[in-house]
């Protein structure tokens, strides 16, 4: 719940029954498409990241200044592993080590020690019983869940009715039906004009595998900000979209001297 106009839950609503749950994913330090999400996200009883909070962006502390005053429930993603300095570098792209090395250099102390102690996933909550969250997949935050195959293949390892994850920047959903696993599409619903919502019913007799998108850096060519809300009352999941300040954000990366490949996707969506 928004305490009077506030974006933050209620203190104490973790241990109290969480009825709403706001997914966030790859922020990737935009501060811009953040402050949009919060600014466009309908009530809400705790936030749920599921990492890759930098990375690429320009505002890395802004970003988890910002993220942290939600008092989240937090799984680590690949770049919040390497910009903590918890694993190597040498994996990542040229671009994206030049983002990690320049995001390790602006982290201040107190930052890097909040991304090193984030638990890899999976994570589950109390009292959620059939559900969790992860970067990648349940056994492995690098990995990409990108086609029904390898869905399958993840749903597979566990027996959670519902596994949200990111990490592919891509918003969507795959189910496990008696007839094997295909891509859920979620239903159209009413939506302002600034804020574009559909909606995913779950079926109880299904099993699934859930990406609420990007908030910072989208590739599935809708460059508008990607974010998730989790009704378990309702049984449903909605997806949705904002627009963002884009300009703004890639002032920030250019004048922070980060690749400009990195400020002219964000245009582009992918």
């Amino acid at each position: 719940m928004r305490c009077q106009g506030s974006h933050h839950p209620v203190p104490g609503s973790y241990n109290q029954g969480i009825v709403r749950l706001l997914l966030l994913s790859d922020i990737h330090a935009n501060l811009e498409a953040l402050e949009a999400v919060l600014d466009a996200a309908p009530d809400f009883d705790r936030v749920v990241n599921l990492g890759d909070v930098v990375g690429y962006g320009a505002s890395p502390n802004q970003v988890i200044g910002l993220l942290k005053a939600t008092e989240p429930v937090s799984v680590r993603g690949n770049h919040d592993r390497v910009c903590a300095i918890l694993g190597p570098i040498e994996g990542f792209n040229p671009v994206a080590k030049a983002a990690a090395e320049w995001t390790r250099d602006q982290l201040s102390h107190a930052n890097l020690d909040w991304l090193a102690e984030l638990p890899m996933g999976p994570v589950s909550l109390p009292k959620m019983a059939g559900v969790e969250f992860a970067h990648g997949s349940p056994d492995n935050e690098d990995r990409y869940v990108t086609g029904e195959r390898v869905a399958g293949e993840v749903l597979k390892l566990t027996e959670a009715a519902v596994i949200f994850v990111g990490h592919t920047h891509m918003q969507g959903a795959f189910t496990r039906l008696p007839q094997g696993v295909q891509p859920a599409v979620p239903e159209p619903m009413r939506s302002a004009s600034r804020v574009h919502r559909t909606r995913l019913r779950l079926r109880p007799d299904s099993r699934y595998l859930i990406n609420p998108g990007s908030v910072g850096q989208p590739r599935d060519r809708d460059r508008r900000a990607a974010f998730a809300l989790y009704d378990t009352t309702a049984h449903e999941v909605r997806f949705y979209r904002v627009p963002y300040d884009i300009a703004g954000a890639q002032q920030r990366i250019l004048a922070a001297g980060l690749p400009q490949m990195l400020a002219a996707r964000l245009a582009e969506g992918r």
